[in-house]
């Protein structure tokens, strides 16, 4: 599983930047689950040399009478998550009481932390951190984390104390097609495990969120090998507290990241809400393949089904692509059908595209609709391959592709999915622009602008004589 790393410190010490930084994004707004504060965010990890999870956790102010209560059982749980914590302190503050309480509470919970000292451009090496080492932690690790100065280093050394793991998605020759299954608390996802495995291996009761850890079952269907990964884990009803009876959100990235498929469960009887979005956002970010399964569908009236799909398409316009069932997990109609998705959506996600029918489809979709001008130059699209699976990638080499407009990558991105017949899935563009062979040459004149200076030259002549 993707190694998890979690953000803990006082207000304003810069945790949300570095998490910014870490994830390469503004603001990496993964999910705001019911139950979690409005600071708590989660992000796939991109910089460094192997994928994590990130949690930002929402500031401590670290009184005498220890983590701020508001935030204690929060952060404790994200603690509980977490592989490796980044304790974060202002260089300019210097050690405050707040900062020897919370490195107090972090240092009984027997986890690797790790000091970043932020804020700490402009100061003299080794004058930052020095008073941070009566913490009592290993050598503390000083960035800027708005200016990127020190981060990756820190990262670097994070990851690099952390054993590897093989995260990476792929075809599992044991384990068949993993499947993630994925949703909101209470949507029915453990009662469609059951259904798919045509027993009552997961405990399913009408309890939202009764579960925090994600489970591997591997089964057969019709001769065919695959795993289901069920995002709500099995606890005992009587353990379960208020805090705990939430989505499990670093189990499901998780699980999202592991799998080749997707199985995105949305209660029909309810309305879609931020966390759907927000979910389904991570999904197409991860470019797993994605099936949805709208469950619940056998109580509703025809204007009831009507109002739902409508819903699905206007707040989840970003799915379009992917196969949509309407399902009864609870008596199993439609439930079935999954498994024909399942296979034609993983087929299309790890297909091999050759690069003779990429270009010509690329050449077909530019002779029916040119791309714009830039500069007054047009701007020239050349060949296309594939550059990886699962997403699939396809790569479009010309010149100028950087000011591609992102309309014109959608219309090319459209192209190639119906010219392919690429469902399921989602597809992805690079554009590379070849280099100029004159560019930082001197006095070197490109083939046409020697003809253009050539025909200025005789027409100069022509007028002497």
């Amino acid at each position: 599983m993707l190694p998890v790393i979690v953000l803990i410190g006082r207000p304003n010490v810069g945790k949300s930047t570095l998490f910014n930084r870490l994830t390469r994004s503004r603001d990496a707004l993964v999910a705001d689950q019911p139950g979690l504060t409005r600071d708590r965010k989660y992000g796939v990890g991109k910089l460094g040399k192997r994928p994590y999870l990130v949690v930002d956790t929402g500031g401590m102010t670290g009184e005498s009478t220890g983590i701020d209560p508001l935030l204690e059982q929060q952060v404790r749980y994200a603690v509980a998550e977490a592989d490796q914590i980044l304790l974060l302190l202002d260089a300019r503050d210097g050690l405050t009481a707040g900062d020897q309480v919370i490195g107090e509470e972090l240092r009984k919970t027997g986890k690797p932390v790790t000091l970043v000292v932020n804020k700490s451009e402009g100061m003299a090496q080794g004058l930052a951190e020095a008073e941070f080492h009566t913490l009592g932690f290993s050598a503390p690790v000083p960035i800027a984390a708005v200016h990127g100065h020190g981060v990756r280093a820190l990262i670097d050394q994070v990851l690099g104390a952390l054993p590897e793991t093989d995260a990476e998605p792929g075809p599992s020759v044991d384990g068949g097609v993993l499947i993630a299954v994925v949703g909101r608390p209470n949507v029915g996802k453990s009662t469609l495990v059951n259904r798919m495995l045509g027993e009552d291996r997961v405990l399913a009761y009408d309890q939202p969120g009764t579960t925090r850890d994600s489970i591997f079952i591997p089964f057969m269907h019709q001769d065919k090998r695959y795993t289901l990964i069920d995002t709500a884990g099995v606890r005992r009803r009587g353990r379960i507290s208020d805090a705990v009876e939430k989505f499990s959100v670093i189990k499901t990235l998780q699980a999202i990241e592991q799998a080749n498929v997707v199985l995105f469960v949305i209660d029909a009887q309810q309305r879609l809400g931020d966390q759907d979005a927000n979910l389904a956002g991570h999904v197409i970010e991860s470019g797993r393949a994605l099936v949805i399964a709208v469950n619940k569908w056998d109580g509703l009236d025809r204007e009831q089904r009507g109002s739902v799909k409508s819903e699905i398409e206007r707040r989840l316009p970003f799915l379009d692509f992917a196969p949509r069932h309407y399902i009864s997990a609870l008596h199993g109609s439609g439930v079935g059908d999954l498994f024909s998705s399942i296979d034609r959506c993983y087929s299309n996600a790890t297909r091999k595209l050759s690069t003779p029918e990429l270009t010509r489809i690329l050449e077909t979709a530019v002779r029916e609709h040119q791309p714009p001008l830039v500069h007054g130059r047009r701007i020239k699209l050349r060949y296309a391959h594939q550059g990886g699976q699962n997403p699939p990638v396809i790569v479009i080499h010309g010149n100028q592709t950087e000011a591609l407009p992102a309309s014109y990558r959608r219309y090319l991105g459209n192209r190639f999915r119906v010219a392919l017949q690429i469902t399921g899935t989602p597809l992805r563009l690079e554009l590379r622009t070849g280099e100029n062979p004159f560019r930082g040459k001197k006095n070197v004149l490109t083939p046409r602008q020697q003809r253009k200076r050539q025909r200025l030259m005789q027409f100069a002549g022509r007028r002497k004589h």
